[in-house]
């Protein structure tokens, strides 16, 4: 049991790093906006992003390349495949730089709820306790320690959910029958891609373990289920609002209904959420990079404690500490972050999905079933969508037109699906006979 709950409390690092100010802003805006009837949308994201994260893991697990190494494996032997590696690692290295500022300042927002502390020195607190954490830690302790973070702000929102007694009925119903009101398309999509995120799954794939495949597929399920969980008490707490959402709104609506200690338990989850995620996205990009630049993880220099691991992690952070010292977002990065991972992501979830199939790095009873390659195949149409989505959200910031409603996701989505799905699958059925 003690071996268990350590293992869930390692693989908690990766529910810190999707439950962060952008997962908490969503979750609430959906249940202010339609009450309980997108639950169902985070119940398929977190199907969704188990599936990617335990295929990841288990590339990790059973052949001892991470995700980083094995795109290098096959991705290497062609120049143009090399671009496309590069352009993964500029994706992934600038979307996390780009978010962290969001992460900090959502953490800031959490403490000024329930403190008139200048915001100034909260931000600094904020960067050098990550900083600390990050220079000083250990890959596991770091993991542990953002799993008890996860738990505290698990425990503020869902006591907080609980105490606001929410109708059984429609939450059951909520979770487990897909609706589409009108106008909440971007919402549904903004919802599963605050789960489905790039950098996670090299996260995922990159932090060592000494678990057994049964280990880390349970602990794992476990750990992002807990946090799909939460994103969930987070849409009910947020369905307490009538009108526009903000989380002083927020706060004066728990404070009017429950009193005064709602409003700080919803002000400490929200610091939770941002310091989860300001520490967790300097990680992931600091593993990420040396998952794809180094010629071996054993280099020195790309240890946790090496000084380029420590250089990107920690370029990472000071951005996001600078933008939280100037109180603005990085509109222009996150931007640029949002058009490259639009085109990372499904990406990198269709060569997940052919390198789970292939016998090269893989023995045949740890490949996909029949079964879960159908399971996996809807996760990769869903993530085009999402990458549909961040392409034309991208566009529409730097053109006079709106690129994003809900028939151009729809259309473009069958469009780009059926134009991969051929080749995606001539290639599967090839691996599959070659390794016979």
């Amino acid at each position: 049991m003690k071996r268990n709950i350590a293992n869930i409390l390692f693989w908690s690092v990766l529910s810190a790093a999707f439950i962060g100010p952008g997962t908490i802003t969503t979750a609430a805006s959906a249940g202010t906006e339609f009450g309980f009837t997108l639950i169902w949308a985070l119940v398929f994201s977190t199907i969704a992003c188990i599936v990617l994260q335990e295929a990841s893991a288990r590339l990790t697990t059973v052949s001892g390349k991470n995700l980083g190494e094995s795109l290098r494996f096959y991705l290497y032997q062609h120049p143009a495949g090399r671009m496309i590696l590069y352009l993964i690692l500029v994706a992934i290295l600038s979307g996390c730089a780009a978010y962290e500022a969001g992460n900090i300042l959502g953490a800031v927002s959490g403490i000024t709820l329930i403190t008139e502390l200048p915001a100034f020195w909260i931000t600094l607190s904020i960067g050098v306790l990550a900083g600390l954490l990050l220079w000083y830690g250990t890959i596991r302790l770091i993991a542990k320690t953002l799993g008890f973070v996860v738990a505290f702000m698990g425990l503020c929102f869902l006591t907080t959910a609980l105490i606001m007694q929410p109708d059984p009925s429609a939450l059951f119903q909520g979770s487990l029958i897909p609706s589409f009101p009108t106008g909440s398309e971007l919402l549904i999509l903004g919802l599963i891609g605050t789960t489905v995120v790039p950098y996670n799954l090299f996260l995922g794939s990159g932090i060592a373990h000494d678990q057994s495949l049964r280990e880390m597929r349970l602990s794992l399920t476990v750990a992002i289920a807990l946090g799909g969980v939460i994103s969930i008490a987070v849409l009910i707490v947020g369905s307490a609002i009538t009108g526009s959402f903000s989380f002083e709104a927020l706060a004066h609506r728990l404070e009017d209904n429950l009193g005064g200690w709602a409003s700080a338990l919803l002000g400490l989850g929200l610091f939770a959420a941002g310091l989860t995620s300001a520490m967790s996205a300097p990680l992931a990009a600091a593993i990420t990079g040396r998952s794809i630049l180094a010629k071996s993880q054993e280099q020195p220099e790309w240890q946790i404690t090496g000084t380029r691991f420590r250089a990107i992690w920690l370029a990472v952070l000071i951005i996001g500490v600078f933008f939280g010292f100037l109180q603005v977002q990085p509109v222009p990065a996150i931007i640029l972050a949002q058009a490259l991972n639009g085109v990372i992501l499904p990406l990198i979830a269709v060569f997940l999905f052919l390198i789970v199939n292939s016998r090269i790095l893989l023995p045949d009873h740890t490949i996909n079933s029949g079964t879960h390659n159908l399971v996996m195949g809807a996760v990769v149409f869903i993530t085009i969508m999402l990458g549909l989505m961040n392409l034309a959200r991208a566009l529409s910031g730097f053109l006079p037109v709106d690129l994003v409603d809900e028939q151009f996701i729809l259309y473009g989505s069958v469009i780009t699906v059926l134009l991969i799905s051929w080749p995606v699958g001539v290639y599967l059925r090839k691996m599959r006979l070659n390794s016979q």
